[in-house]
């Protein structure tokens, strides 16, 4: 069933859909009279199911038929941060990480970022944004993901009562194996936790230097080196296994 996301709860039994979500639902998907979608509600787990009750030309009337509340979203509060990359890899990560669970994602500027947004970083955070609630339609999410953009990495502004992780292949290279899994399984429900990953080419001696200062942890993600747009997925997919599937 199709979902959407709703700017505000509806005060009654009846609601008359958004414009953007009613072109979409009845144009794109030409949905008619007794259609069914879920709308989850701003700010709550809580999702109703609607139905088409009249459908005119200038606005659309849905009839919520039941609700419930769910729990999808990931037990602790989770941000990505990457370096920006070439291409469309940005695109990429963003749908992959909003799927995969992120609650905010951002696209930092490093040394080896071959990319430079400049005066386009505005026009680029709305079309990823786009891009993030159409993952977060299409995936259940109760949650949209925030993207927002960072010049510099030491521009960075990150709550102290977080678990920080930064992505680093030197650190597999050593042998060191054990320290992503042992900082995710101390990992309590509510608490917050950081990945950090750098672009093509990874981050410059002085950015692992910088980042260690801030108190982020350097772990590897394991013996084989992984692209700029994998590195985010196999994290995420861990934290899921260790949080959600290993219980």
């Amino acid at each position: 069933m199709q979902r959407y996301f709703l700017d505000e709860t509806p005060t009654g039994q009846q609601f008359k859909l958004p414009e953007t979500v009613a072109h979409h639902f009845i144009t794109v998907l030409r949905s008619r009279e007794g259609a069914k979608a879920e709308f989850v509600l701003p700010n709550s787990q809580d999702v109703v199911i609607g139905e088409i009750a009249e459908l005119h030309d200038d606005y659309v009337l849905m009839t919520i038929i039941s609700r419930q509340t769910l729990a999808v979203e990931l037990p602790v509060d989770t941000t990505i941060i990457i370096g920006l990359a070439k291409g469309d890899k940005s695109e990429f990560v963003v749908q992959k990480a909003t799927e995969l669970g992120a609650h905010h994602i951002i696209i930092v500027e490093t040394d080896w970022s071959v990319s430079h947004w400049g005066q386009k970083a505005a026009k680029k955070i709305v079309r990823l944004n786009k891009i993030a609630a159409a993952a977060a339609e299409q995936s259940h999410r109760l949650k949209i993901p925030d993207v927002t953009y960072v010049p510099k990495l030491t521009e960075l502004s990150l709550p102290k009562a977080m678990t920080k992780i930064v992505a680093w292949e030197e650190s597999a290279k050593k042998g060191e194996t054990g320290q992503l899994v042992q900082k995710l399984q101390a990992l309590q429900p509510d608490d917050a936790i950081c990945f950090l990953f750098g672009p093509e080419g990874g981050l410059t001696p002085a950015e692992i230097d910088y980042l260690l200062a801030e108190g982020f942890v350097a772990a590897g993600l394991g013996p084989r080196i992984l692209r700029a747009e994998t590195a985010p997925m196999y994290a995420l997919s861990t934290l899921s296994y260790v949080m959600e599937l290993n219980k």
